[in-house]
């Protein structure tokens, strides 16, 4: 039994001869295996409660080649991950996922070649069980590095069509189609767009969305009403600039994030324009942002939390599996959530 006088924390041993059962037995509920009756694991449970024991997770880890931890990578500047709600958004529903599972997160950002060749060396000495990636634009070199090295990976969205890493996605193109119709039944018909950087599949289905509903309701979609921005609001306040330049007669626009959305109106009322009275405006995301803008912005609502939930499960089906070869596809579906600028 333990001793008043010993020094340091309890043991595996001291757990099994409180309970009165052997250290394999202790070892199994710790690690929640089968082959233990009810009552003994209720037993070991209650001398784990009385002595305080915390499990080693080193030692755990080294067991199972496991490192019992999770890389969130985030191939971004620092500016952009602390200014868009979307990667907020994103941390909590991997992290409230990955917390269940007792699975350490962490979080870095890849800027440059350097700092993405450091962390490939990180995964290729085991030291995360796999790898959550978000943000990727089409020439993101990782998904495939980390392929090699066999590690299992998943995306928030993809770099194209036939993207072959896991991924975890929200149906762009339909939300940008949502969005369109939306704006034509509210009489809008000079319908501009500021879509995302044409190199992240993300924004190019979401303009594909927006032409593929201009054509169905409004027969053509003039190339003159697209503007490209990079999801910053600064993008969105200079996309606004040149469609106003050129075109002054438009009533709507599409912004393919929430961020560039408050741009536009920024820049609408810099301009004298009233929204929605002359130019209405739709978001994508459905951000807090969309919440507080002047007016309250009409978005359309992708499920970001549940996005980094999914991914997480995904990995960690994947990692349970011991197998990077295997991969899923995941759509979510998008909604068009109204509000006052339309």
């Amino acid at each position: 039994m333990v001793g008043r006088g010993r020094v340091g924390p309890p043991t595996l041993e001291e757990v099994a001869a409180l309970a009165g059962v052997g250290r394999g037995t202790v070892s199994r509920v710790v690690n929640n295996a089968p082959g233990v009756k009810a009552a003994t694991r209720l037993l070991v449970q209650q001398a784990i409660d009385r002595l305080g024991y915390v499990p080693n997770r080193a030692a755990r880890a080294l067991a199972a080649s496991r490192a019992d931890a999770v890389a969130l990578v985030i191939p971004e500047s620092t500016r952009r991950f602390f200014a868009e709600p979307f990667f907020s958004d994103i941390v909590h529903g991997v992290g409230a996922a990955l917390a269940d599972a007792d699975m350490q997160l962490l979080l870095t950002l890849v800027r440059t070649d350097k700092e993405r060749q450091r962390f490939v060396q990180y995964a290729r000495a085991g030291r995360v069980d796999g790898v959550l990636l978000v943000s990727v634009h089409d020439s993101e070199p990782l998904p495939d590095m980390l392929a090699e090295l066999e590690v299992p990976t998943v995306l928030s969205g993809r770099r194209r069509s036939d993207e072959s890493v896991s991924y975890v996605d929200s149906d762009n193109a339909g939300g940008a189609r949502a969005a369109v119709r939306h704006l034509v039944g509210t009489g809008r018909r000079a319908i501009a767009t500021i879509a995302g950087p044409p190199d992240m599949y993300a924004a190019q289905c979401r303009l594909r969305g927006y032409r593929d509903e201009m054509r169905a309701a409004l027969g053509e979609a003039d190339p003159e009403l697209t503007a490209w921005g990079d999801f910053t609001e600064e993008s969105g306040r200079r996309a606004t600039r040149e469609l106003l330049a050129r075109r002054p007669e438009l009533d709507a626009i599409f912004a393919a994030s929430d961020v560039m959305a408050a741009g536009a109106l920024h820049e609408l009322r810099a301009a004298g324009l009233r929204v929605p009275g002359d130019v209405a405006v739709v978001g994508f995301d459905d951000s807090p942002i969309a919440r507080h803008t002047d007016p309250p912005l009409t978005t359309v609502r992708q499920p970001v939390e549940e996005m980094g939930r999914a991914m997480a499960g995904v990995l960690l089906e994947a990692v349970r599996e011991q197998s990077a070869a295997a991969w899923r596809h995941v759509i979510l579906r998008t909604e068009l959530v109204e509000r006052a600028s339309t």
